[in-house]
């Protein structure tokens, strides 16, 4: 019989194939490399399910042009179905076969080359903001080595670079060098953070969803791009709820005998995305005519019996709902009512 689902463990150079007929049996276990997956082109068309990982999306697009549905499965899905004492590419690949045909199983949607695109440029400035707050710091504390103490902040590191050209600067010919380096080195980094900055808003700009999503207060540019390319269909999602779940911004819950325990919120999913809604939140927060626009008395409620950073947290989640409602609708924000 022919195959009707097929686990595909995919790899640098070589994969794994296990496929199944209509009755669960084992019809084929293959290795293949690289160049042999041209190889599905002449299988009918089946189910084939993908891990999520790297390359992933490559793949699943590749295999869907000779008319096969692929679907990509969160590892953390597959793991339970991978025997015990089995862990290998072969066994994943069983593992992925037996998951993909459950019928309540959650898929990653594929995405286009373009998302790609736009999120990489997103992984490219989180790397180069991340080592420009590296080297800043390296500055602060190379300086504090010399008696020169500043305290925390950008605009403080600014005025240490500043220090630097004073002459009468006691600080050795060696340590200058060191400075001037890393000082060369956060202005080359600045300008490549704007770069990728102004490139990003230039797509925002002509990017339909990403501007209807820019109209929430606390989503900028950024925000919305990263969304739009991360989540080409909302529709995938029930809810705003399993949408905010899905970023982990929901509670844990550890309820038994009918009683509700609530504690932190999961952390699961795509930790950039929630970063970003957070820190959108932290502005709506901080600002009262944001506040205003998505629901002041609500927030300022919660700010007379909770921290800033928990009240953060619970506007994310309220934003991450309103994301996905204007997702599925198409409509803009319209601003709460004051009260």
């Amino acid at each position: 019989m022919e195959a009707v689902t097929i686990g595909l463990d995919v790899a640098k150079h070589v994969f794994h194939v296990h496929a199944v007929d209509t009755q669960g049996q084992v019809t084929s276990r293959q290795r293949l490399r690289r160049g042999e997956i041209v190889s599905f082109s002449s299988l009918s068309p089946c189910l084939v399910g993908i891990e999520a990982c790297a390359s992933a999306h490559y793949w699943a697009r590749e295999i869907q042009r000779f008319g096969h549905d692929v679907r990509l499965i969160p590892p953390a899905y597959v793991k339970p179905y991978v025997r015990r004492g089995a862990k290998n590419d072969a066994a994943d690949a069983a593992a992925i076969c037996e998951a993909v045909s459950r019928p309540n199983m959650r898929f990653v949607p594929i995405k286009s080359v373009e998302n790609q695109g736009f999120l990489m440029l997103h992984r490219a400035r989180g790397l180069l903001v991340r080592q420009r707050t590296m080297t800043a710091c390296a500055i602060r504390a190379h300086f504090a080595e010399f008696g020169i103490i500043v305290g925390q902040g950008r605009q403080r590191v600014e005025g240490l670079v500043d220090l630097l050209d004073d002459e009468e600067l006691a600080l050795p010919a060696t340590a200058r060098m060191a400075l001037a380096v890393l000082v060369n080195q956060l202005k080359e980094l600045d300008r490549q953070v704007d770069a990728i900055e102004r490139e990003l808003a230039q797509i925002q700009r002509v990017n339909p969803m990403a501007r209807l999503l820019s109209s929430i207060p606390g989503i900028g540019p950024i925000t919305a791009m990263a969304l739009a390319a991360t989540v080409p269909d909302a529709t995938m999602f029930r809810s705003g709820r399993e949408f905010a779940a899905w970023l982990g911004l929901t509670p844990k819950q550890k309820s038994t005998g009918g009683k509700d325990r609530l504690g932190r919120i999961t952390k699961q999913g795509d930790s950039y995305l929630r970063h970003l809604l957070v820190i959108g939140a932290r502005n709506v927060v901080r600002y009262p005519k944001a506040r205003s626009r998505v629901g002041g008395g609500w927030i300022e409620a919660l700010l007379e019996r909770r921290r800033p950073m928990v009240v953060a947290v619970a506007v994310a989640n309220k934003l991450t709902r309103i994301v996905w409602a204007m997702m599925t609708t198409g409509e803009f924000y319209r601003a709460k009512a004051a009260g």
